[in-house]
């Protein structure tokens, strides 16, 4: 090899190295910025399924923010996933991971939405599901942020019944009834 082939060598394994080398950093700081954050635990009872399907999870982010990838333990990564839809809340079990769970009564809403980080898709083909995150630090301190958990169906037609099924379970305001029968008549 000729010098000049030798110093072009070196040149692109620094090049390749430093990419490499803030890459695991910036990654390195994210996991660290997001480590009091995480999904629920899978309740040891819970009724079954109302809706189950595959889907593609894309990734979680600050609700409103698709392009801020979270590094939510159990959701850092896109894969496979399967999404069960129960009265209690919504499993996500993604391939290599452990189940995640979100509870109802932390769904916000679901709706539809057509990119997120790394992803980009037809007008509203992806699946937003907003959330209440898990503080995983004991002592309470701050307000847990909504997040927007993506999904894409892999089947036509479940996109709509997700978001149907996800928003049926989700938290809503309950309405006070009163105590005493109403003096409507009958007639």
């Amino acid at each position: 090899m000729r010098t000049e082939q030798w110093i072009g060598l070196i040149v692109a394994v620094v090049v390749v190295g430093m990419a490499a080398w803030l890459m695991r950093r910036s990654w390195m700081r994210r996991t660290k910025r997001d480590e009091t954050l995480s999904a629920y635990e899978l309740p040891a009872e819970h009724g079954a399924p109302v809706l189950e399907t595959e889907v593609l999870y894309v990734a979680t982010t600050p609700a409103g923010e698709p392009l801020e990838r979270l590094a939510v333990p159990g959701l850092a990564f896109r894969g496979a996933a399967r999404i069960e839809v129960l009265p209690e809340g919504v499993v996500l079990r993604i391939a290599g991971e452990p189940a995640n769970f979100l509870p109802a009564d932390r769904i916000v809403s679901a709706g539809t939405a057509s990119y997120a980080i790394d992803r980009g898709v037809e007008p509203d083909g992806l699946i937003a599901v907003t959330w209440i995150v898990r503080l995983a630090d004991a002592d309470g301190a701050g307000v847990p942020p909504r997040v927007d958990s993506y999904l894409r169906a892999r089947f036509p037609g479940d996109t709509a019944r997700i978001i149907a099924a996800v928003n049926d379970i989700a938290a809503a305001p309950q309405a006070q009834r009163p105590e005493q029968e109403s003096e409507a008549s009958d007639d």
